[in-house]
């Protein structure tokens, strides 16, 4: 029986890697697999994922307005979805992904962010807490050497932001995985 996965984890915890080895090990078995990501994430390129070892992919864009099901079935049957940056999916996508898996029994994997800057859900990231049947975290660490929770948002200083829109796509110039002790005494230090 086919489960929907979320697999997430701080900036930096390899999680559009092991989208990508996920691909891989799949495709090796001789199977199909379907690469998707939202259009939110134009950071690498619009259709492609990825990571910072290195390993590219194409993947198809997944818009706002689409139908993640009528997608699907225009491309025809894949033995499994794997979704990028699933953080930046609608609620409304998750749970097509998760009809998917129900009436398609096909497993779909996603990768991505839980929360935000300031430790708040994505809508994307929420909607897979609630419904998907397998949640892992993929740890990272801290500077400190503590578990890394938090996807701090800094400036070209450094210095720790607190205030913004949720979505700014950027990488190490741009955000800093940290424990949340550390988040909190950095702001405090500015």
């Amino acid at each position: 029986m086919a489960k929907l996965y979320f697999k997430y984890g701080a900036m930096g915890s390899s999680k559009s890697a092991q989208a990508l080895i996920t691909k891989f090990n799949y495709e090796e078995l001789g199977m199909t697999v379907w690469l998707i990501k939202p259009s939110t994430d134009t950071r690498d390129g619009a259709n492609l994922i990825k990571s910072r070892i290195g390993l590219v992919e194409e993947a198809d864009i997944i818009k706002p307005e689409q139908d993640i099901i009528e997608e699907y079935r225009k491309k025809g049957h894949f033995d499994v979805i794997i979704a990028d940056e699933s953080q930046f999916l609608t609620p409304e996508h998750i749970d097509q992904l998760r009809t998917l898996v129900d009436t398609e029994d096909i497993p779909v994997l996603c990768f991505g962010l839980r929360t935000d800057f300031l430790t708040h859900f994505f809508p994307g990231s929420q909607r897979l807490m609630e419904v998907a049947d397998s949640i892992t975290e993929i740890k990272t660490v801290c500077a400190c050497g503590s578990k890394a929770t938090v996807n701090a948002r800094i400036d070209e200083k450094g210095r720790i932001i607190t205030k913004g829109d949720q979505v700014m796509l950027g990488g190490n110039d741009s955000y800093i995985a940290m424990c949340h002790r550390c988040w909190k005494l950095k702001q405090l230090e500015q």
